[in-house]
């Protein structure tokens, strides 16, 4: 086995030891596809937490968190469209 397949090969076997004792990394502590979260000051997930943000209104501040760090303009679009939707369901809710 090389020493790559080998490294891997062992980090397989501590997670599964890890879940089979029921021992878990803070989700704070790790990051899933890529560090765009990672390097920020504050994680977005806890700015959205904290201020009891909804849905529509997390997935803004995510997308403009991000932006920079992952999908560039795009992310900027999605945010926009997250924001369009809602304004549209603010102006039903409060009859603006």
């Amino acid at each position: 086995m090389k020493n790559e397949e080998l490294g891997k090969h062992i980090g397989q076997l501590v997670e599964n030891y890890k879940i089979r004792e029921g021992i878990v990394t803070p989700a704070n502590e790790q990051q899933v596809g890529g560090a765009h979260y990672a390097v920020k000051a504050i994680q977005p997930w806890d700015y959205i937490i904290a201020n009891g943000l909804g849905y529509l209104e997390g997935n803004v501040v995510k997308y403009v968190s991000r932006w920079k760090d992952k999908g560039g303009i795009e992310d900027l679009k999605k945010a926009q469209h997250y924001l369009q939707k809602l304004i549209e369901v603010a102006e039903k809710t409060n009859g603006r």
